[in-house]
């Protein structure tokens, strides 16, 4: 079993996020958009965060099986 470090736990959260607001967008609601509209900076931080979070996931796993 593997042990988890606070930053994959971080990334595999943001991971989350992601999928849940990509699934929300696909029926027309972007809950992202909609928790941080009013902050177009801090909403862009989180849409990065995510995007570098789902490459850190897929690295560590495609590392891990080798």
């Amino acid at each position: 079993m593997k042990n988890f470090s606070s930053l994959d736990s971080v990334a595999y959260v943001l991971v989350i996020i992601g999928a849940i607001n990509w699934g929300l967008t696909g029926l027309g609601f972007n809950l992202v958009e909609f928790l941080l509209g009013s902050m177009p900076t801090l909403e862009m931080i989180v849409y990065l965060l995510v995007g570098l979070s789902g490459l850190y996931v897929a690295f560590g796993l495609k590392v891990e099986k080798k």
